[in-house]
């Protein structure tokens, strides 16, 4: 059995330990503002195009940490400009530009390192660079994962700003005097310093999974880019740790196991996210059903109630729901208090819910009718769907479009909201014709035009209004009535009649 609590306490295994935490950090924050961009293929460009930088630089001044990190970011950046040129400049697709750029760096990378190899003394494994050796990082491979990451962090906190504009609104930021490009090429530097300082951890095949995995999946945990920003560094030193303790353990090799480890968590994340994970999505979908079987058994026993007959049996057979669904339904609605306890009479909350229905029903087949231009054998199972997913909100405003119809390409009279006229008096301009509606919200209202001896169905026009008031010629009598009153009125404007 390995003793791991010993094994971590060994220099090498610090080392290792630390510079894992680094990178994972480092490569989290920077990998949100990657990701946003759309620059996933940048990366793993720029993390394959370093090779011919470390191999300039082996040759110039041999094995020295500060000559690859020199050489590659060079590199790195020599891609980038490359990459940038030929985008803007060549008639050539993104995707194509970038992979032309660094299979041509990462060839000639592999074809030095090769070369310089054979000789004898030379100490240059392709399979270090292309995998990383965590277990080897020495104490300056270490300070300067520490610097670039450092770096890094105070690079984002200081230009947040200006990251954050470009990327999610570059037109904007132009307008506003941010150097978009500057700033592009800025990521891209801080990108080949994260590349470069991830070399001995992960190595430039894998560092691309520690750039997109952690920052992908806090995109998924949430929608603000500060907190999206903490959870993928959380989550790329989360796998850093837990990644190369699973390689000792295991004894395999730390970078895959890191890379591994990180898409692990990624896929916990899409099933179990609170928002975005499947389980939530499958979770919302079957509430979703529950909703509209329910809703739909509500409606069901409104309309059947205004025929004077409720059978249940017959209701689930024309519904086709199933009677396990049909208990569960009824059980719902009295526990809404829509239904009473005792057989299937709705309650005056149930009523003004099933009226609500109704009125999304037909206002959204007067809609595909009016203004959409469908027969009316073709709307039906559209506003069936629709009915239980338009708010209040939105049938208002279909109801003002449709100038408040009171009846729907059927036939059938179209309920209008509790508490509110489809069409208030009020709204009626100067000089319009307007007719008295019959349908009427309250006593009070009804008891008032009964007052001013103002019958259903006769018409008025009106002659002036004010702050307080308005003023009807009504049959030849001129008619004052308070504003406040005048907006609880239901009229029919002339035309919708």
């Amino acid at each position: 059995m390995i003793d791991l609590f010993h094994i971590l306490q060994e220099t090498w295994a610090v080392r290792a330990l630390l510079a894992s935490s680094l990178v994972g950090i480092m490569c989290g924050i920077l990998g949100c503002f990657i990701v946003l961009r759309n620059m996933s293929l940048v990366g793993d460009a720029l993390a394959h195009a370093i090779l011919p930088g470390v191999v300039v630089a082996f040759l110039l001044v041999g094995y020295s940490t500060l000559a690859f990190f020199t050489g590659s970011v060079l590199a790195g950046l020599l891609t980038a400009v490359g990459i940038t040129w030929i985008q803007h400049r060549v008639n050539t697709k993104n995707d194509a530009a970038i992979g032309i750029v660094f299979t041509a760096m990462f060839s000639l990378g592999v074809i030095g390192i090769s070369y310089i190899s054979r000789n004898q003394g030379v100490h240059l494994d392709l399979k270090d660079f292309l995998f990383g050796n965590v277990l080897g990082v020495a104490d300056t491979d270490l300070m300067l994962t520490g610097l670039v990451t450092l770096y890094v962090i105070l690079s984002v906190v200081v230009f947040y700003r200006y990251l954050f504009v470009s990327t999610f609104q570059p037109v904007v930021a132009e307008t506003m005097g941010i150097p978009v490009r500057l700033i592009h090429y800025f990521l891209m530097l801080l990108l080949s310093f994260a590349v470069v300082a991830s070399l001995q951890t992960v190595g430039v095949i894998l560092v691309v999974a520690m750039l997109i995995t952690p920052a992908a999946t806090a995109l998924l945990l949430s929608d603000k880019m500060e907190r999206v920003i903490v959870l993928s560094a959380g989550i790329g030193l989360l796998s850093a740790v837990a990644g190369l303790v699973l390689a000792i353990i295991l004894n395999t090799t730390p970078g895959p196991a890191i890379a591994v480890t990180a898409t692990f968590f990624y896929l916990l994340v899409v099933m179990f996210a609170p928002k975005k994970g499947l389980v939530a999505k499958a979770i919302r979908r079957r509430q979703l059903k529950l909703r509209i079987d329910r809703e739909d058994i509500l409606k069901a026993i409104y309309r059947s109630a205004q025929k004077g007959q409720v059978a249940s049996a017959e209701l689930r057979e024309k519904l086709d729901i199933s009677l396990l669904n049909w208990q569960r339904g009824i059980k719902q609605l009295r526990r809404h208090k829509w239904l009473e306890n005792q057989g299937l009479k709705l309650t005056a909350l149930g009523e003004e819910s099933a009226r609500r229905l109704v009125r999304a029903h037909r206002l959204w087949e007067t809609y595909l009718a009016t203004e959409v231009g469908l027969d009316k054998e073709q709307i039906h199972i559209d506003a069936e769907r629709h009915e239980h997913l338009l708010p209040e909100a939105i049938l208002s405003a279909v109801d003002e479009k449709l100038g408040y119809p009171q009846l729907d390409p059927h036939g059938s009279p179209i309920p209008r909201s509790k508490g509110k006229p489809a069409y208030p008096l009020s709204k009626i301009p100067v000089g319009d014709v307007a007719v008295l509606s019959t349908d009427q919200d309250g006593t009070y209202v009804s008891a008032r035009l009964w007052e001013e001896k103002m019958m259903a169905g006769t018409t008025f026009k009106v002659i002036h209004r004010d702050d307080n008031q308005l003023q009807l010629d009504y049959e030849g009598r001129t008619i004052s009535l308070p504003f406040q009153l005048a907006d609880q009125i239901n009229v029919v404007p002339a035309g919708t009649f």
